[in-house]
């Protein structure tokens, strides 16, 4: 028999990854934005509870416009903490597993090192404090939710940074791209892996299992921005000259939200729960590259 999942969100980096592994193994039924309102808590709760049998529960989806979020705090939070908590709620009045994703941005970046998943979180954003309060939410409410903060998500579809460059290059003669924010940039794909991989573990899990609480979720390595920016060209490019580009430092480009530095995140307790970690961010990206079209990577 398959394992069911009932996922939130279907057209986000990684929903489109969780639903293009879907079948065989697992099964999912995923609700788009167009299907149910993430603000209103009722609707959510309803279609957990009246889902029908279920093993598992994903919320991947999340309201992401980080500078927007600092005009739209009531909406950010809605989506992004007061969804989560009913998510939550519901699963825990069905005992059902929750696997809630969340962000690196729910730190300050002004530790000098990787972060474990016990550091004190310090957002400089609304977006990145509605995050963290739907962790909160979650691990509260819910005694087997897994919440999974992901950094730099990268996919051949949606709105991320490997599409950005890949764009920026076709009309700007020069690339400025900062070179002070470090992170581990991580394959969408990658993660969806992760969660078909240990969907069964997570279905059978008690309450008080490790594999519940926080959870560093992120490709091996690290880059800065201009660092990744330098592997998409040259991946993406063999044998040609990459655009020219200049590092440059945050400041460069004010935003509305305020950017961490450091959002290196450690992936120890990755290893010791589940005994894996992911593969090199690089070698993700090359994967990632392959899935584009010849016009999406070429001038």
């Amino acid at each position: 028999m398959s394992l069911r999942v009932l996922q939130f969100g279907a057209t986000g980096q990684l929903a489109r990854e969780m639903l293009a592994l879907a079948g065989g193994a697992v099964e999912i039924t995923a609700l788009s934005r167009a299907q149910l309102d993430l603000t209103d808590t009722d609707a959510i709760a309803r279609a957990i509870g009246e889902a029908g049998d279920l093993d598992l529960v994903l919320n991947a989806a999340a309201y992401t416009a980080v500078d927007r979020a600092e005009a739209e705090p009531d909406l950010a939070y809605a989506v992004n903490a007061r969804a989560p908590a009913a998510m939550a709620r519901a699963c825990q009045a069905r005992a059902l597993p929750l696997v809630h994703i969340s962000t690196d941005m729910v730190f300050s970046g002004t530790k000098s090192g990787p972060y474990v998943e016990s550091d004190a979180p310090a957002p400089l954003h609304v977006y990145g404090a509605s995050k963290l309060v739907g962790e909160m939410a979650v691990l509260e409410a819910c005694d087997r939710a897994l919440v999974a903060r992901v950094s730099w998500l990268f996919s051949a579809h949606g709105q991320n940074f490997l599409q950005m460059m890949l764009k920026l290059a076709q009309t700007q003669p020069v690339l400025k791209v900062v070179d002070d924010q470090r992170a581990r940039p991580t394959a969408s794909a990658d993660v969806a892996a992760f969660i078909f991989s240990q969907a069964q573990r997570l279905a059978r899990a008690p309450a008080g299992a490790p594999e519940w609480g926080l959870l560093h979720l992120v490709n091996g390595g690290e880059a800065s921005r201009y660092e990744m920016a330098q592997a998409i060209f040259d991946l993406a490019w063999p044998g040609r000259a990459p655009p020219v580009m200049q590092p440059v430092p945050t400041s460069t480009f004010p935003t509305p939200a305020r950017r961490a530095l450091n959002c290196v995140l450690d992936t120890g307790r990755l290893k010791s729960v589940f005994g894996l970690e992911l593969r090199p961010w690089r070698e993700a990206l090359e994967d990632t590259l392959e899935q584009l079209a010849p016009a999406e990577v070429s001038l």
